[in-house]
């Protein structure tokens, strides 16, 4: 299926049709779990939130279930990616916001005896931090936070930004730059 007929079906799925919904799924699934799982390759060990589950968490939240209504407006198969990885985005912050909250046990966290794990940062803050300032740096410059959301939060290289955002690689390297000065200013 071409990509004119992902977005034929995107379009159908935005007048609540659940039958293009369903077929949508199989088309989109493998480059979403690609998504998925290169985001969560960064994510510390015993991470519980597998590819598989924050795919279709993410689409749920894109085009809903059977019964719900989903109004959502996609403008193609760009800004259907660049939705679901927002989406992604959102289900891993309230995922990190769980793990720290204290009924939850956020104030301990999983240690192996390795070398490499003692050395790892504390993912859910840097995460949390990153979130609460994307909204500012998009005020700012939106291609260097859709570019953060991409890169970041669903894993994409360079080369699959430019693609869905449609500009040139160099153009979402300026952009990676900036927004990464600007959060490391912001962050600290």
């Amino acid at each position: 299926m071409s990509a004119s007929d992902v977005t034929q079906l995107i379009q159908a799925v935005e007048r609540g049709d659940q039958n293009a919904a369903d077929e949508l799924l199989p088309l989109v699934y493998k480059e979403l779990r690609l998504l998925a799982a290169a985001k969560l390759r960064h994510e510390r060990a015993g991470n519980t939130l597998q590819p598989t589950a924050l795919v279709h968490e993410a689409y749920l939240r894109l085009v809903g279930s059977e019964g719900q209504s989903q109004k959502q407006r996609w403008e193609g198969r760009r800004h259907f990616f660049a939705a679901a990885a927002e989406a992604m985005r959102r289900i891993l912050v309230d995922n990190a916001r769980r793990k720290k909250t204290l009924r939850h046990g956020g104030q301990y966290g999983r240690h192996d005896l390795s070398d490499s794990d003692l050395a790892i940062v504390d993912r859910e803050a840097e995460l949390l931090a990153i979130h609460l300032e994307l909204d500012k740096l998009h005020e700012q410059d939106s291609m260097a936070a859709d570019v953060v959301r991409l890169k970041y939060f669903a894993g994409m290289t360079t080369n699959e930004i430019a693609e869905v955002l449609e500009v040139s690689s160099r153009t979402v390297e300026y952009a990676w730059t900036y927004a990464r000065a600007w959060l490391r200013m912001r962050i600290g």
